[in-house]
């Protein structure tokens, strides 16, 4: 079966994330995106792409997918409790405000239309839904060897990759009411190849997000879809209570009452 050549690099993807600077990647990721998915709250939660990356399996919604443009040949990365879709990156197969939460790892550097995937995830994101977004950052030195490997035909990532930068991004989200909630970058070893260079300079991870901690090699963001217009409020019958405390208290009666009675 032929794929687009956007799906073909996404699919290149994994097997790069089985080579030592893949897993170092991926291991950081997977960590954050634990603590991050861990407290989101909801009924449906979604992975679209990159089934090798489990980014749901911290989350606790009774309801998981895992979407991609393709059958994975294995799902064995994926959370037991997720239920496996097929679909066009850029046609969702759910209805508009029906998801409490939306992971992309590393789909929109893949997709030949990241506007209009970035445009489904809001179509179908419920108010105050979520979209938590991994992605390779161009600013660093990951993405000073992917701009040079294209030049001499030595590729650091898989060839098709376009770097989107976290700014741009950022620009996007903000055209479609997503408020950026947080975010974090990581990885700031040197592009190394070898797990033994990888391990030695492991002391840049601390020291990266201490002194430069813009130049990450890659990027995890957490959005909010706002709604404009909507206010979350609390129960309907919380200002009446309060105006009924502020009535006449009874004793105020009974003790006018003795008064006349006495002036009598």
């Amino acid at each position: 079966m032929e794929y687009p050549s956007s799906e073909k690099s996404i699919i290149a993807l994994g097997p790069w994330l089985q080579t030592p600077t893949g897993s170092y990647m991926q291991e950081w990721e997977q960590a954050r995106l634990d603590a991050m998915t861990a407290d989101i709250f909801g009924f449906h939660a979604m992975q679209i792409g990159v089934p090798q990356i489990n980014a749901l399996q911290a989350n606790r919604m009774p309801y998981k997918w895992l979407t991609d443009s393709r059958l994975p040949e294995s799902t064995v990365a994926a959370s037991p409790t997720s239920i496996v879709v097929t679909h066009d990156f850029a046609d969702l197969p759910f209805a508009s405000q029906s998801l409490d939460l939306i992971v992309l790892p590393h789909v929109l550097e893949f997709a030949a239309e990241p506007h209009q995937v970035l445009r489904e995830v809001e179509r179908v994101l419920i108010p105050e839904g979520q979209v938590i977004i991994c992605g390779f950052n161009p600013a660093s030195l990951w993405g000073i060897r992917q701009t040079v490997g294209r030049m001499s035909g030595v590729h650091f990532l898989p060839q098709n990759a376009e770097f989107i930068s976290l700014l741009r991004l950022k620009d996007w989200l903000k055209l479609l009411n997503m408020e950026v909630n947080r975010g974090h970058f990581g990885c700031y070893a040197p592009p190394y190849t070898s797990a033994k260079w990888l391990h030695r300079f492991a002391f840049m991870e601390k020291a990266g997000n201490r002194w430069w901690p813009y130049f990450g090699a890659v990027y995890i963001v957490q959005a909010i879809k706002r709604v404009k217009g909507m206010h979350l409020i609390g129960p309907a019958f919380s200002k009446q209570a309060i105006k009924a405390a502020r009535g006449v208290p009874a004793t105020n009666k009974i003790h006018k009452t003795r008064q006349n009675g006495a002036g009598q």
